[in-house]
């Protein structure tokens, strides 16, 4: 296929997606040494049996460069290539300047823009999509990064089993491209909900152990909050509803979807909602059971090892639904693209 020039309508597609997590594995039995927790109650509730956390000296850009640079290979260009990049992010490396621009230091990208969006974390694998989808849509960019990385666990209280046995660190990157209008990543419906605001969040405030002494996470005074069941009615309550608007405005129906992926927050909440959508169970795919709540990356982690195993084809209805905190949700029908449809840039 011939480059397209800028003054035609495009569609946008995922050329490739790369990933990367962090070494250390911790399972439910080193939980329970270090929380008031079970693994059957972890198992029960959460349906989490492992998940990777960072090392102290390990923060996003570490993991979102590298989840760049997989991209890239994966597509086979180089990431000099890269006319844009994206980060989504709530735990920057620094307040200033953006973790984009230090991912690109280490990815060894120059003289392009980088920036980061901060949509809350959990619903960014949608949200920052979208973003960066518009840039190729708008001509003025061709090859785009959006890299989703959050190293979720240095925002934990050492003793709230709460956010402790749900969340994983680790990075994804969508590499976004032109195709032909009509194919890729559709345009993405997206709400917030402020009543909800304080049902997750990372809150500052300070706290002390039992002898009085300050308790800092990574991110000093800061720390991770979640009213669990708050948010997994959050999602019974309006997800549902939400994805068969989605297929509607999109001109389809959900029987029509061959693939939806949601937030990886919880395995047996992806279940429940499989079920009030009347969707068999082969119809999504999670990883949360081995990598845990990875915020925005769990969407296009999924998505990247529907592509390695053959899960997704070109001309398939993809849909990607994400929730949390906000309360922010956001989904998009991807009608999937092959490696035919792209371009010869190298």
């Amino acid at each position: 296929m011939e480059p397209m020039a800028y003054d035609r309508p495009r569609g946008v597609g995922i050329r490739a997606i790369g990933g990367h997590l962090p070494e250390r594995v911790v399972t439910n039995a080193d939980l329970e040494q270090r929380l008031d927790t079970t693994d059957a109650w972890i198992s029960e509730f959460i349906g989490v049996r492992t998940r990777r956390w960072s090392a102290p000296e390990e923060w996003s850009s570490d993991l979102g460069a590298k989840a760049l640079l997989d991209a890239c290979e994966r597509a086979g260009v180089s990431p000099h290539s890269v006319d844009l990049v994206i980060c989504g992010t709530y735990t920057p490396d620094n307040l200033i300047p953006a973790t984009a621009v230090a991912i690109m230091g280490k990815a060894g990208i120059q003289d392009v823009p980088g920036f980061d969006v901060n949509t809350g974390g959990c619903p960014g694998g949608t949200w920052a999509l979208d973003v960066g989808a518009k840039y190729v849509a708008s001509g003025a960019y061709r090859r785009v990064a959006v890299v989703l990385a959050d190293v979720s666990t240095k925002t934990f209280d050492p003793e709230d089993r709460t956010v402790g046995v749900i969340f994983g660190d680790g990075a994804a990157c969508y590499l976004l491209e032109p195709v032909e209008a009509g194919q890729g990543v559709s345009s993405a419906v997206l709400r917030s909900d402020p009543s909800a605001y304080t049902t997750a969040y990372v809150k500052r405030e300070k706290r002390t152990w039992d002898d009085g002494t300050p308790k800092q996470s990574a991110f000093g005074d800061n720390f991770a909050h979640m009213y669990g069941r708050g948010v997994r009615d959050f999602a019974l309550d309006r997800v549902p509803g939400f994805v068969e608007e989605l297929a509607k405005t999109n001109g389809i129906t959900v029987d029509d979807i061959d693939l939806i992926v949601f937030h990886q927050a919880n395995y047996h909440l992806i279940h429940l909602l499989m079920e009030k959508l009347g969707l068999p169970a082969e119809k999504t795919m999670t990883n949360v059971q081995e990598y845990g709540n990875t915020s925005g990356a769990g969407v296009p982690l999924v998505l990247r090892e529907a592509m390695d195993t053959g899960r997704v084809a070109p001309g398939d209805n993809v849909v990607i639904v994400s929730f949390g905190a906000g309360m922010s949700y956001g989904g998009t029908l991807i009608r999937w693209t092959g490696a035919d449809d792209f371009g010869q840039r190298p």
